[in-house]
């Protein structure tokens, strides 16, 4: 049976340290176990969309979004997780995850408001997907994730866009988006993907090659900006709810901590891929944004 990753890295510790919050980290983090619980497995088989970051072949970090119909995810024992589909072609991640890696993954519940992480190693199934073994599974609070529903769409063939900046269509896309996910890895390469959320407009746009956006405690463990308290490089993924199309980025990332109680995260893109037919999904949102709660 696969053990949970033990403690907090150095990197977490720190930036736990910075904020305040290590007594409120050490008892959240007990939470953090290596094991599928039932009402973890039952929530996995429901789900619609599946977030895994990892590194690609050059080290860089990135995002991206895995879809089908519900139990197309589905856990396997107590700490495996097995993932009926695979990143489409051009997909920074399709050659990575045809091959072993570590994975941190995101299961979201736009509808109920609700998110876990799976973090694990990851190797191909043999039959177009993956089978993920877990090392760290816990759950996050409900705070800026906005009501959606799922619709499904018919899939179509589509060539990916790349490039080193952001076009100003994109630039617009993200000035304007409720909601992106990030990927970060320790030194040693294992992997987490994160959420961000908020109104509108919560994301800066500073150019074409560089974003801004404040980072609230949330659970208090910091374990995004520990990864990048030591390792700057950092995936972020940009869902497009409408089209199911999705927003790839890769970067570094640097924490501003003028305000200890709001650190602001500072992104420079150095690669772009656009999948014009990430899933072959759409979202409608059900609600205003979040108050926060």
């Amino acid at each position: 049976m696969t053990t949970a990753r033990s403690g907090f890295h150095a990197g977490e510790r720190a930036v736990q340290a910075r904020a305040g919050l290590r007594e409120r980290a050490d008892h959240v983090g007990r939470s953090i176990g290596a094991v599928i619980p039932p009402v973890a497995a039952r929530f996995l088989t429901e789900r619609h969309t599946l977030v895994v970051g990892a590194a690609d072949r050059h080290g860089d970090l990135w995002a991206t979004l895995l879809g089908g119909r519900p139990g197309f995810l589905r856990a396997v024992g107590d700490t495996g997780l097995a993932v009926a589909a695979r990143p489409v072609p051009g997909d920074p991640l399709a050659e990575a995850l045809a091959e072993p890696a570590r994975v941190g993954t995101i299961a979201l519940d736009p509808g109920g408001r609700r998110r876990m992480r799976l973090n694990g190693r990851s190797e191909p199934d043999g039959r177009g997907g993956l089978l993920i073994d877990a090392e760290q599974v816990f759950s996050n609070c409900p705070r800026h994730i906005h009501r959606r529903t799922p619709h499904p769409t018919a899939p179509r063939a589509a060539a990916a866009a790349t490039g080193s900046r952001l076009t100003l269509r994109q630039q617009l896309a993200l000035a304007t988006a409720d909601t992106f996910f990030l990927a970060s890895a320790d030194p040693a390469g294992d992997v987490d993907a994160s959420h961000r959320g908020g109104a509108p407009g919560f994301v800066t746009v500073l150019g074409p090659d560089r974003l801004r956006w404040t980072e609230y405690p949330g659970n208090a463990m910091y374990m995004t900006l520990g990864n990048l308290e030591l390792r700057p490089s950092a995936g972020l993924l940009l869902p497009d709810w409408e089209t199911g199309g999705a927003l790839l980025l890769t970067g570094r990332a640097r924490v501003d901590w003028a305000d200890p109680a709001a650190p602001a995260v500072d992104y420079r893109v150095t690669r772009v891929v656009e999948l014009p037919h990430a899933t072959a999904l759409t979202w409608t949102e059900d609600d205003a944004p979040p108050n926060g709660r």
